[in-house]
């Protein structure tokens, strides 16, 4: 009978020891690998703010995730989670015996797996390393890595990972993520109801997620608060004013992306900063857009493409002409003419329609908006408003793959002037004008001139006169800070720094070009306020502030520009066709570019009323009254002689 005993307590033992065995076995072994949560890097979004450091956008692979590191969690939050799911987390070492015996009675009572007895570590381990699925397996493995993580991690450690790792419903992943996005609000600034309804969360995220099931979601949170008052870990009065409360919650869009060109071109230029896990590495861009310009420079590009298409169909309707309006489309980026950040990029006139960003990937020929940099090289060269200019034809003979052909530039009005002064040329963009103001500098000498606006692809002959070289909207407003910028070229930033957790991994440098003096800049911009108030370009013209611009308008009316500045901000226009046809005969740059210009300024008056509004004339700038209007000098600029009197006693010689 002693024999008996000793068999069945030594058999007993065994059965009772081997399960442990078992683990220990495997808390040594290899096979069961943990670097993953041990080495933790999840996927962590990436965020773009605009230059008040607004949030416009979050993007992300497959999971939305901020990551918060565990002195951002607060300790009311870590309380609210063991409360309602771990009582007992910082005395167990990664599994609860007492929980899971309990949870084994249940389920043979039940005769099948009914309860659970997970701790955090087992929920943590679950997540990340195993399937979701009910088998005894899968539980053994669970057991096994909780331990092990157990050994490596501290409980802070562990906590961190698992507020991260959790998924919170309305696809939020961490802790940091829903705050943001069901409250938005940081993690400090959370009430305790909304703590509460978080931590509830992760039991069954569809279920109980406050944007799908409000009052399901409140019942939850008041579970927690109500375990939180029995463990007294707060008060009663905390207890009650708590249940009272009902938060706000929010329902975003996962991206809130409110600036998709931006973030389409941000994307487009990671490689060239050396990121390569833009969507993944936890990011935070911060560009230098205004939203709010940005908001008005959509709003302006969208009315000025209506007016367009109505205008058109009142064209057919009076002449019965055709046009083709479906591929018509626009672009418009506004610039800080002192720094060349980039306030507003628009890439056409609905991102839902077409996505491809005109404003910094189309080139098209600016056309007579091109002229300024040949009469600003005039000016450099001691030409003035006042210097009087042909306005006839001339046939200019020039050979191409040995043929030699003719070319014979008109005005667009079809007219000659004869003679006119260098600025009524600009102010009324006169082709004919212009090409005999390059024939007259040179060819030759132009070309070395144009080096010092580092502008390429230029064409070695007399077609420059009319703007046939190519260009994109973004790279006009670069060249045209010469004259917005008194004199200085300086680069267009996107991006004014981006962080990575604490580190500055890029921050903009400023790139400044010298281009022409500061009183010769002053003499370009005169000439193309006149444009605005009395030239091509009236119809950009804005009440309160003080304009300067061109109007561009190609060949048979392909492209219509139009690129401008205040004594602050410099802006440019763009409409055409996409496939390169004409748009309608009458849509020129300033009928169709110049509205949009127009409405952007009046926004900007509107939301910027202290904005300088009256440009200032440097220092040696002389001003001439001629014939009735002000005409601008310099020392290279020089006033014409004033003719010698007439001596009327003097005599005759015959």
């Amino acid at each position: 009978m002693r024999i008996i005993k000793n068999i069945f307590f030594t058999l007993f033992l065994i059965g009772f020891l081997t399960p442990f065995a078992v683990l220990a076995y495997f808390l040594v072994g290899k096979d069961y690998d943990i670097s993953s949560l041990v080495n933790y890097n999840p996927p962590v979004t990436t965020r773009f703010y605009d230059k008040n450091d607004e949030k416009i956008a979050n993007i992300f692979e497959k999971e939305h995730r901020y990551y918060a590191y565990f002195d951002e969690i607060p300790p009311r939050a870590i309380e609210a989670l063991l409360a309602i799911e771990d009582t007992t987390f910082f005395e167990h070492p990664g599994i609860n015996i007492d929980a899971i015996f309990r949870a084994i009675i249940k389920d043979i009572k039940a005769g099948k797996l009914v309860e659970g007895a997970s701790t955090i570590t087992q929920q943590l381990v679950k997540n990340k390393l195993l399937t979701r699925e009910k088998k005894l397996s899968r539980k053994v493995k669970e057991l096994i890595y909780s331990l092990k993580l157990e050994r490596v991690l501290t409980k802070e450690q562990i906590l961190e990972r698992y507020l991260n790792e959790i998924y919170f419903g309305h696809g939020y992943y961490g802790i940091k993520t829903a705050a943001d996005g069901y409250f938005h609000k940081k993690l400090g600034d959370l009430t305790l109801k909304e703590i509460a309804m978080l931590v509830g969360l992760p039991k069954a995220p569809s279920t109980y997620a406050p944007t799908k099931n409000y009052e399901i979601s409140m019942g939850r949170a008041n579970r927690v608060i109500a375990r939180m008052y029995d463990l007294g870990w707060i008060d009663k009065d905390t207890y009650s004013n708590a249940l009272l409360e009902k938060p706000e919650v929010y329902d975003d869009t996962l991206t809130q992306n409110s600036a998709p060109f931006i973030v389409d071109e941000v994307l487009r230029r990671a490689p060239e900063l050396g990121i390569d896990d833009i969507k993944t590495g936890g990011y935070e861009i911060y560009t230098t857009i205004d939203m709010r310009l940005q908001e008005a420079a959509k709003d302006s590009l969208k009315k000025a493409y209506e007016m367009s298409l109505e205008r058109i169909e009142g064209y057919k309707a009076y002449d019965n002409s055709q046009s083709n309006t479906t591929l018509l489309n626009g672009a418009l980026v506004s610039l800080d003419s002192k720094t060349g950040d980039i306030l507003a990029l628009v890439g056409s006139v609905d991102y839902k329609k077409s996505s491809y960003n005109r404003a910094t990937q189309g080139r098209r020929q600016p056309g007579s908006a091109f002229k300024p940099f040949i009469y600003q090289v005039a000016i450099d060269l001691g030409y003035s408003g006042a210097t009087e200019l042909i306005d006839i034809a001339r046939t200019y003979t020039y050979e191409k793959d040995g043929e030699e052909l003719k070319w014979q530039p008109k005005n667009y009005e079809k007219n000659y002037k004869g003679l006119l002064t260098l600025r009524e040329a600009l102010v009324h963009s006169r082709n004919l004008a212009t090409v005999n103001l390059v024939n007259d500098i040179g060819l030759s000498q132009l070309l070395r001139e144009f080096k010092k606006f580092g502008i390429s692809n230029l064409p070695r002959n007399m077609s420059i006169a009319l703007g046939s070289i190519t260009l994109s909207p973004l790279q006009l407003a670069k060249y045209y800070t010469s004259f917005a910028n008194s004199g200085i070229q300086v680069e267009p930033h996107l991006i004014r720094y981006i962080n990575k957790g604490a580190t500055t991994i890029y921050e903009k440098r400023e790139k400044a070009r010298f281009i022409t003096e500061e009183t010769q800049a002053y003499i370009m911009t005169t000439i193309l306020q006149d444009v605005v108030r009395r030239g091509t370009g009236r119809r950009a013209d804005v009440k309160g502030i003080e304009l300067a611009g061109k109007t561009g308008t190609t060949n048979n009316n392909i492209d219509g520009w139009f690129a401008g500045y205040s004594p602050t901000i410099e802006t440019v226009v763009w409409f055409g066709n996409d496939d390169n046809t004409p748009m309608h005969k009458r849509e020129t740059g300033g009928m169709i570019a110049g509205p949009a210009f127009s409405m952007y300024y009046e926004n900007v008056l509107k939301l910027y009323p202290q904005i300088q509004r009256k440009f200032e004339p440097p220092e040696g700038i002389i001003e001439v009254d001629i014939n009735g209007r002000k005409e601008y000098f310099s020392d290279i600029s020089k006033p014409p002689r004033a003719e010698s009197d007439v001596n009327a006693d003097e005599m005759l010689l015959f």
